[in-house]
């Protein structure tokens, strides 16, 4: 599939592990940069969403997307696994569940620029997890350096889910991240505590990334080597 991702905050809070290890399968291994584990809260919309080489429909190619993530590693290839991923077009709930068996869930989504602010609010169709909240960068895009957290959190180039025992993998590519530093006004986010993580209550780690063009590719059960 092809997609672009618009107006991205990546809110992230250092955890600790077990808080984790209990919501993880345990076919995969929890990733952790300088022994610290972290859950990002990742709201931005798409556009452009389709199948390679075929036109985007109107109606279904068009949505706001937030998501609960944490970090992870199979064998020596780093990843991103999903608690949850909230959407306001049900078609693709939908699909995103049969295709990728992933949590996706139905959520009415409300999303706006003010004066430089991104305005997000979301709230799930069944099920208390809402987030409701604004954003802005704050300084010019960089791409970060190798071996720096950011770059950590951020320049993963596949997910992972598991069904039935059996671990499944979709590539991704992308460019390298072009992130801002950014600032919010979260005030309300009770996303992570749907999954069953409590957040500490500490300011996040925030960074902005006004486009990112993505190339996703079909899930694929990983051989156990």
């Amino acid at each position: 599939m092809a997609q672009t991702w618009h107006d991205l905050l990546f809110a992230h809070w250092p955890v600790a592990a077990e808080g984790l290890r209990r919501l993880v399968p345990a076919e995969l291994t929890l990733d952790a940069f300088e022994g610290q584990f972290w859950v990002g809260v990742v709201p931005f919309h798409m556009s452009g969403v389709r199948a390679r080489g075929l036109p985007a429909l109107p109606g279904l190619s068009r949505f706001p997307e937030l998501n609960v993530r944490t970090y992870v590693t199979l064998g020596d290839k780093p990843g991103v696994y999903f608690f949850s991923l909230d959407a306001a077009n049900l078609p693709a709930v939908w699909a995103a569940r049969r295709f990728y068996r992933l949590p996706y869930f139905h959520a009415r989504m409300l999303r706006c620029s003010d004066r430089g602010w991104i305005k997000y609010e979301s709230r799930r169709r069944q099920g208390k997890a809402d987030f409701c909240g604004e954003y802005r960068p704050i300084s010019e895009p960089r791409v970060r350096e190798k071996g720096s957290l950011e770059c950590w959190l951020t320049e993963r180039y596949c997910l992972y889910t598991v069904v039935a025992g059996h671990v499944h993998r979709a590539e991704i590519h992308h460019q390298p991240w072009p992130l801002q530093e950014a600032e919010a006004e979260i005030g309300v986010n009770t996303m992570a505590l749907a999954a069953g993580i409590a957040l500490p209550q500490t300011s996040p780690l925030l960074h902005f990334a006004r486009r990112l063009d993505v190339l996703i590719w079909p899930l694929r059960k990983v051989k156990r080597r």
